[in-house]
């Protein structure tokens, strides 16, 4: 199971859908329709991704000067952090149009084709979940990419033969959330690639005005601060978290959306301080109270809170590992110290989770030396 069917699979404790989870990184259908409302359309409304920002802007700049379609682009980032808007604020800053699709509904060779051929000159493709393309498709967008060409198989057996067919010249914007899957041949052939980060409290804030502002929703600097601090980064889980608190205080308070309606709004929801829902201290929870804080495997951790293995690998622990509260090591999941104390827990005496993670860090040799394992021995696959 990849990661997307994981998060759309996925079970909370009590039996609600991932597909449901407030804090869930992946678009929702009432998502795409307010995040059209709410994306910049020009480069310099982006708020954020600075870096990125400077070096796309470069080269959109070059290539109108030189009036050619710019490199091919390809973004790579979790989800929800702004990489379709990209795609959009591309087509609109060279004044094309944009074909818009995704991997997965590229499953045949001819529906690459079909869309190649039927693409004007300059037009922007953007190619959502690129590493979900099927591979016939995939050995057919190489060619695509290099030589503005394809060729069209037509009949079967001895009898076929391969019609070449010129297309226009285009820009491929491709977007993953998971760069390591493209084979490397797909990788080399983009001119320009960026990685999008995660964004500070700060570029949320921002990003939180704005939408207020398009939203028509009065927001306090207050209710900001607090709506941001539990967005985990993400904008697309800001917005959302600053839609349902709207819905709050329009029904259960004066309409303004302050730092008291954000905490009860989202107490309600059961979002706490840090951004974790009832799925993540349900992990943690689980591996402190009933197993010391570890460290414990995958699998016996997934049973004690009801879950799928997969599910508690590719939903909860990318965030906990990222925010400092779970560890991954060679002997299993451990908590940090941040983690007893975010829920107000005691460690054991002995400390014996802890001392299994410091011991897991001192037991490795210095980087380049024999011995020295890979990300994946020392932290688990890459989430």
């Amino acid at each position: 199971m990849d990661p997307a069917q994981a998060q759309r699979t996925a079970r909370d404790p009590d039996g609600v859908d991932e597909w449901q989870r407030l804090v869930a990184a992946d678009a929702r259908g009432d998502d795409k329709v307010v995040e059209a409302a709410l994306r910049p359309r020009r480069l310099d409304e982006l708020i954020g991704q600075e870096r990125v920002r400077e070096q796309l802007g470069l080269v959109l700049q070059a290539a109108l000067r030189r009036g050619h379609p710019p490199d091919h682009i390809l973004l790579s980032g979790p989800p929800g952090l702004g990489k379709t808007t990209i795609a959009l604020i591309v087509a609109h800053e060279l004044g094309t149009p944009i074909r818009v699709t995704s991997g997965p509904a590229i499953q045949h060779a001819g529906d690459l084709a079909a869309i190649l051929s039927s693409l004007a000159e300059g037009e922007v493709l953007f190619l959502d979940e690129i590493h979900r393309m099927a591979r016939p498709a995939e050995e057919m967008l190489y060619m695509a990419m290099e030589d503005f060409r394809v060729d069209v198989v037509v009949g079967k057996g001895p009898g076929a033969m391969a019609i070449p067919l010129d297309i226009p010249h285009f820009t491929l914007v491709g977007a993953t959330t998971r760069a390591g899957l493209l084979p490397g041949p797909l990788r080399d052939r983009f001119g320009f690639t960026a990685h999008l980060d995660f964004y500070e409290p700060a570029e949320i804030e921002l990003i939180l005005r704005r939408s207020a502002r398009l939203l028509d929703v009065h927001l306090t600097a207050d209710g900001g601060v607090e709506i941001a601090g539990r967005s985990r980064g993400t904008p697309r889980i800001a917005n959302r978290l600053l839609r349902r608190v709207r819905d709050f205080a329009q029904v259960r308070a004066d309409g303004v959306v302050t730092a008291e309606a954000a905490q009860a709004a989202l107490a309600l929801y059961e979002v706490d301080q840090r951004g974790l829902d009832r799925l993540d201290r349900a992990v943690l929870g689980a591996l402190l109270d009933r197993f010391g804080g570890g460290p414990v495997g995958l699998s016996t951790l997934a049973v004690a809170v009801g879950e799928e293995a997969e599910t508690v690998e590719e939903v909860a622990e990318p965030f906990l590992v990222r925010a400092g509260l779970l560890a991954r090591t060679p002997r299993g999941r451990v908590a940090t110290a941040a983690a007893w104390e975010h829920l107000g827990r005691t460690p054991p005496a002995d400390g014996a989770g802890w001392a299994a993670l410091v011991a897991a860090q001192r037991a490795v040799p210095p980087r380049g030396q024999p011995g020295w394992p890979a990300q994946d021995q020392l932290f688990g696959p890459e989430a």
